[in-house]
């Protein structure tokens, strides 16, 4: 698969190093000259380029109409939102996924900007915590479709309605907005099936439609 990164920072670096260690086709876009070409020397499976991924010439020559997936990765969330309608609207690039900086900018990155897929390390962060600290509460990790379907986590306490009736996930009967994608039960994944019961301590993680809140709370959430 042939990918594009924009932004040849720590996080552009390390998704290229990864990619490549796949055997993906990796060309990372990086507008500061001289870390261009250090990264040249650090990346010898990536194609480098020195030029500026804002810049319409510049997705041409990176030949970015090719690439399957664009990943804009800079330090700007300014950046990051012109690259993506660029890569989008410009030059059709099927999967635009774009790194948030700024959470408070998290509500800009949708499909009017082309955006496919937006990963906020801050507000990522921030849930870690929160699913730290706080069982029995929805947890986001990431938004999917343009905004349309959530990633969501709950830590079941003892007043969780499927755990203090001992419910299996076809007892729960929910509804087609809402889907069990895996269980993490002492640190270990689990794949659902419908005669799973729900403990305790159990990490739920769901795909739910924005408005899914109410349906999950009612299953999971005391």
């Amino acid at each position: 698969m042939k990918v594009v990164i924009a932004g040849g920072g720590s996080v552009g670096t390390s998704i290229a190093l990864d990619l490549m260690d796949r055997h993906h086709e990796v060309t990372l876009m990086e507008h500061n000259v001289m870390t261009a070409e250090r990264l040249k020397s650090m990346l010898p499976g990536v194609s480098v380029m020195a030029a500026d991924a804002c810049e319409y010439a510049s997705l041409a020559a990176a030949d970015v109409r090719s690439a399957e997936v664009m990943i804009a990765a800079t330090g700007d969330d300014e950046d990051n939102l012109v690259i993506s309608w660029l890569s989008k609207q410009e030059f059709g690039v099927p999967r635009v996924i774009s790194r948030i900086n700024n959470a408070r900018n998290e509500w800009l990155f949708n499909e009017s900007w082309g955006v496919d897929v937006s990963v906020s390390t801050p507000a990522l962060i921030t849930s870690l915590v929160d699913e730290a600290v706080e069982v029995g509460s929805i947890i986001q990790l990431m938004t999917l479709a343009h905004g349309r379907m959530r990633l969501i986590e709950v830590t079941l306490d003892s007043n969780a309605p499927a755990v203090v009736e001992n419910l299996t996930l076809d007892d729960l009967r929910l509804p087609d907005s809402l889907r069990v994608v895996a269980v993490v039960r002492n640190e270990q994944p689990l794949v659902p099936t419908g005669t799973m019961h729900f403990l305790e301590q159990d990490h739920v993680v769901l795909m739910a439609r924005t408005d899914a809140t109410e349906d999950c709370t009612s299953a999971f959430v005391g």
